[in-house]
């Protein structure tokens, strides 16, 4: 598995080998030896899976528990663009955001660090997203920006509307979580 880290402090693309033959294809997408190996951590308190159809957008969504919570993503059907905005204040990097293309087939996860929103978009005609959670679920901690707020400005490859849960469409804009306190802190 190969480590490299995005231009958000913390999170990581991980590649890792796909062995493909007439069967269809392997790949090992968590290992937390080789994490180690990369001088990563990763502690998976609960695993989910998330099925959508295309032109489906989740998030912004993030954790502010106090533990935190960081997340591990792959793509295990389908396609989907996957998305990371910094909103750590005190970041170098506040509101910057990443996207990268995960496929089924492509031998791609995201790192996604403690204290940044994630989203995604799916591409395909229905993706499978699988990711790790570094702490359980605790609904008053989970929070939600508006994936649509136009000081973030993400990209998202929709071809046709949007299709979005009633909570994010109605979500806060980052300045509005920022001016009532509920943005984590960087470091």
């Amino acid at each position: 598995m190969i480590a490299t880290e995005l231009s958000i402090p913390g999170a990581y693309l991980l590649e890792s080998p796909v062995h493909a033959d007439d069967r269809g294809f392997f790949r090992e997408w968590f290992s937390l030896p080789v994490l180690a190996t990369a001088g990563l951590s990763f502690a998976a308190q609960q695993a989910n899976l998330s099925v959508s159809k295309r032109d489906v957008v989740r998030g912004l969504h993030y954790s502010v528990a106090p533990q935190g919570q960081a997340k591990l993503v792959t793509c295990a059907l389908g396609d989907f663009d996957d998305v990371i905005v910094d909103i750590r204040v005190g970041s170098p990097t506040f509101g910057a955001v990443e996207v990268v293309s995960l496929a089924v087939d492509a031998g791609r996860s995201v790192l996604v660090p403690v204290g940044v929103a994630h989203g995604f978009c799916v591409t395909s005609d229905l993706a499978a997203i699988c990711y790790l959670l570094s702490s359980p679920f605790n609904g008053p901690m989970e929070l939600e920006i508006n994936p649509f707020d136009a000081d973030i400005n993400v990209a998202w490859p929709l071809r046709g509307e949007a299709l979005l849960s009633e909570k994010d469409a109605q979500a806060p804009s980052l300045a509005q979580r920022r001016s009532a306190g509920e943005l984590p802190l960087f470091g």
